[in-house]
């Protein structure tokens, strides 16, 4: 006979979205990364392609309706940034290139490139 279960094993860590964490910048904080304002001010798609390229996502959700919004969501639920789902498409609609020059600029921090 089989030993009885005594204890439900522990919930993984899936599931869970502890969000504590800031934006590394700002959104206006374009003079912090050079590079990244000039890619953003002379191609905003070329800079769009190029953070979903860094980010691990293929560069043509730069171009599908509300990449950038779904790529800024799963990019604050993997750092732990607080945000909504809703602010995240507000932010990409209204904010375009200074909310792209960011997640760019929070890639390029936490990959410790800058």
């Amino acid at each position: 006979m089989s030993n009885p279960v005594i204890t439900q094993p522990g919930a993984g860590s899936y599931g869970t979205n502890v969000q504590t964490g800031e934006w590394s910048t700002g959104l206006c904080s374009c003079c912090s990364d050079v590079f990244v304002c000039a890619i953003g001010c002379v191609c905003p798609i070329a800079l769009s392609c190029y953070t979903a390229n860094k980010y691990g996502e293929n560069v043509c959700l730069a171009c599908v309706p509300g990449g950038m919004a779904a790529m800024r969501t799963h990019m604050r639920l993997t750092y732990g940034i607080q945000g909504t789902i809703c602010n995240d498409a507000l932010m990409t609609c209204c904010c375009g290139i200074f909310e792209t020059c960011r997640m760019t600029r929070e890639i390029r921090i936490r990959n410790g490139e800058t």
